[in-house]
């Protein structure tokens, strides 16, 4: 994708500002965590009474095909669709617009009110979803030009405004019809996307063999696993553990941090260097 406006005769007349979210014109990436909505406005306007057609484009990161969402206005020049990310990774997204001459005729027909002019009207559309006929394939082309038969041989002009307001009229249009003076948002955005626990947790950390019950020596997994449920009333989600390996020798300190030890002593469990295993092995007791 080309991070610019694309002119047609010379000429950029769409504008594309404000986006949000943004970090510092795209330098950092936004945050959010798995099955969150990213809700994307933009200030999106046009010289003149065109009406424009306005998508969010998004993907993950590392794909080449961008998903398009119409946007929709919330007020006057402010446009806003939502994607949902669903896993864990990196997401891009932008933002499109340009003229769409089909949605231009469309709000044009609704302000006519004589006859005649109707009638000229919606000769003029035929005329649009016979091009759009052209560029599209397929059975997109076979309806379409279906649709132009019948918005040239409607009866009455409500009949007509009634085939122009069609919803699947409408649908083929935006995906087989031409975009006039398309501009593109200067960045593309990203959107870093962790598990709900990233983004809040409350750590607690313990020593395990200090998890003693009654008169022995030293703790053990099954001795800490009780006390899972006293740690999670006091509001934590972590357990964070220091070392559990085997005591090593290197470094080894005694009693209130001293430096000497004696044989009884357990030791320091940033201690190094024992014989029954390394910092990739679990303690025997």
């Amino acid at each position: 994708m080309m991070n610019r406006a694309l002119s047609q005769a010379g000429r950029t007349r769409v504008v594309i500002e404000r986006v949000s979210p943004e970090v510092d014109s795209g330098r950092f990436p936004i945050k959010r965590t798995v099955d969150e909505d990213v809700i994307v406005e933009a200030d999106i306007f046009v010289d003149g009474p065109d009406q424009l057609r306005c998508l969010l484009l998004h993907r993950l990161a590392g794909t080449q095909s961008w998903v398009e969402v119409l946007m929709t206005p919330v007020s006057k020049d402010r446009w806003q669709a939502r994607f949902s990310v669903d896993t864990v990774g990196r997401y891009e997204y932008t933002v499109v617009a340009s003229v769409d001459r089909f949605l231009t005729w469309r709000h044009d027909l609704a302000q006519r009110e004589e006859v005649d002019d109707i009638v000229v009207a919606l000769q003029v559309g035929a005329a649009l979803v016979d091009v759009a006929a052209e560029r599209a394939g397929g059975d997109d082309s076979r309806k379409l030009k279906d649709w132009a038969s019948k918005l040239r041989s409607t009866v009455t002009p409500e009949a007509g405004r009634a085939v122009a307001q069609s919803e699947g009229l409408a649908n083929l249009m935006a995906a087989n019809g031409e975009r006039l003076f398309v501009t593109e948002y200067c960045h593309v955005l990203e959107v870093v996307v962790d598990i709900e626990r990233a983004r809040f947790s409350s750590w607690y950390e313990l020593f395990p063999r200090s998890c003693l019950t009654g008169d022995d020596a030293h703790g053990t997994f099954t001795q800490l696993i009780g006390r899972l449920p006293y740690i999670a009333s006091m509001g934590f989600d972590v357990l964070y553990l220091p070392p559990i390996h085997p005591i090593g020798h290197t470094f080894r300190k005694g009693p209130n941090n001293s430096l000497s030890t004696s044989p009884d002593d357990p030791g320091s469990p940033w201690a190094i260097g024992a014989i029954e295993g390394g910092h990739c092995d679990i303690h025997p007791e």
